[in-house]
C-alpha cells in the first residue's frame, strides 16, 4: 500500500493568530498565504490540518 500525501495551501494570513496555530502551520512547512507544500497523511500531520483548518486547502496529493 502507497503512502497517501496531501497537498495543503495556506489561504489565509497566520498574523494575529494564536502562537499555537502559528507553531502549527509552520510544522506543516508552510510560510506565506498561497503557498502549498505535499505532506505524508499521518495521525501527527492531520491532527495539525484539523487544528488549523479554518486557514488551509486541502486536496489529495
Amino acid at each position: 500500500m502507497a503512502d497517501k500525501e496531501l497537498k495543503i495551501t495556506l489561504i489565509k494570513s497566520v498574523a494575529g493568530k494564536l502562537k499555537k496555530h502559528q507553531a502549527c502551520i509552520r510544522g506543516l512547512g508552510l510560510r506565506r498565504t498561497n503557498h502549498s507544500v505535499i505532506v505524508k497523511d499521518t495521525p501527527e500531520n492531520r491532527g495539525m490540518i484539523n487544528k488549523v483548518s479554518y486557514l488551509l486547502s486541502v486536496e489529495d496529493a
